[in-house]
């Protein structure tokens, strides 16, 4: 009894990222996970949440990723950001398809370690049913806002 109870509670974690993509509030709760592992490096999130064919199109397409590059900057995180956090976020619903839509403001260390710098991002993200639950198929990103850009410049 003891062994069987311990082997399910060990699968939880696994059974929770097999969740189907709806209710639209769940998933909306997921996308803050994957919020937060992107934040910090969860690359085992990361890598059960994203479909194979994962595909990330950045800001002016300036980079594309797909799940292999996305897991391995994961593992090896250049910085970890202050905050990510998410805005204003709608879902459109068509079959097993769902896109989350809204904004994202990531809030990144200055090398002082003392003061940020924040930059906000408009995004769509689009989440699939399949057999093995609710994968992340695509991102897209644009920049909207950067704290940088209000800073005046020295004459």
């Amino acid at each position: 009894m003891k062994p069987t109870l311990l082997l399910l509670l060990a699968a939880l974690p696994a059974l929770a990222q097999a969740a189907p993509c709806l209710p639209v509030a769940d998933l909306i709760a997921r996308d803050a996970q994957y919020e937060e592992a992107t934040r910090v490096g969860d690359a085992s999130f990361l890598e059960n949440l994203l479909a194979e064919e994962f595909v990330w199109v950045h800001n002016l397409v300036s980079s594309i990723d797909d799940k292999a590059a996305v897991v391995a900057r994961a593992r090896k995180p250049a910085s970890i950001p202050k905050s990510r956090t998410t805005s204003g976020v709608q879902a459109q619903v068509l079959g097993d398809t769902v896109v989350l839509r809204g904004q994202s403001t990531v809030e990144a260390w200055n090398a002082d370690g003392k003061t940020w710098r924040s930059n906000r991002y408009q995004f769509m993200r689009t989440y699939v049913n399949t057999a093995a639950g609710c994968k992340l198929l695509a991102v897209q990103t644009m920049k909207v806002w950067s704290s940088e850009a209000e800073r005046p410049t020295a004459k």
